[in-house]
């Protein structure tokens, strides 16, 4: 476990060196970058038996307080037919099995390296500062390497633009967002607008809408926190409100609306 963990501290850097080799097309200075991709690869999609991992996540319901939202600040929710039908339900989403991998190719090639960087964001809060530094350069980097954008950042090295897949890049975000609350506002930021650039320019739904609702939710100031401290992702929980809306249906406001409606037949009928 703490060999993996040594190892993944490198993963933005080896992917970085990956996929320059890769676009410059001299493949065969990546061999001992690509056997070592490829190792930690093999070895995360199975469990200490050697049977396939299924990775499952379960989606939340906005119908149920969450460290993200309180239902009560989303509104009076009606209990209709429908509603019942679908309490107690919850989406799950898998991911796996996933197949043994003996070279990267363009075809599977951000496969792998999607799945990696799943494995890398899981051991976020064990990366060290300097680990999360170079993703933020190396995300930056990917995504305005060929482009105008480039000479902006002035990055020098390589001039070749450097593919990238949907799946890719919000695996990318997942670590950004982490990086913004743990000491790395600066280059987060600057990172996230890269990626943003480049979702724009390759038209990726995803990442666009996954980029846009981090950046709605960061505060305007930037986050002074301490490196050295607890690794987490800073949330604000909504307050919980006591008050019953008035548009809100409830057997006591259908009970007080009859006794009016009651009291009003029995003035008619004494007039």
């Amino acid at each position: 476990e703490q060999l993996l963990r040594f190892t993944l501290q490198f993963l933005p850097e080896l992917i970085w060196c990956y996929l320059a080799v890769s676009a410059s097309r001299n493949v065969h200075s990546s061999g001992c970058i690509e056997a070592l991709l490829l190792g930690v690869y093999n070895l995360e999609i199975v469990d200490k038996q050697g049977h396939s991992k299924v990775l499952s996540f379960t989606i939340p319901s906005l119908s149920k307080p969450s460290v993200y939202h309180e239902p009560s600040s989303i509104g009076s929710m009606a209990l209709t037919e429908s509603a019942l039908s679908q309490h107690g339900l919850s989406k799950v989403v898998y991911s796996g099995p996933h197949p043994q991998r003996e070279m990267l190719t363009a075809q599977n090639r951000f496969e792998v390296l999607t799945f990696l960087l799943l494995c890398y964001n899981a051991a976020l809060t064990y990366m060290p500062s300097v680990s999360l530094q170079s993703l933020c350069q190396i995300c930056s980097r990917i995504c305005v390497c060929g482009y105008p954008r480039q000479h902006v950042r002035k990055y020098k090295g390589i001039s070749s633009r450097i593919p990238v897949s949907s799946g890719f890049m919000v695996q990318m975000l997942t670590g950004i967002y982490f990086a913004f609350y743990n000491g790395e506002w600066d280059l987060a930021q600057k990172t996230l607008d890269d990626i943003i650039y480049r979702a724009q320019l390759e038209l990726y739904p995803e990442p666009l809408l996954v980029a846009n609702a981090i950046k709605a939710s960061l505060p305007h100031g930037a986050m002074k926190s301490n490196k050295e401290g607890a690794r987490c992702i800073q949330v604000e929980i909504t307050p919980t409100s006591s008050r019953i809306s008035r548009n809100a249906v409830t057997s006591m406001s259908i009970r007080g609306h009859r006794w009016k409606r009651h009291g009003n037949a029995e003035l008619t009928g004494q007039e």
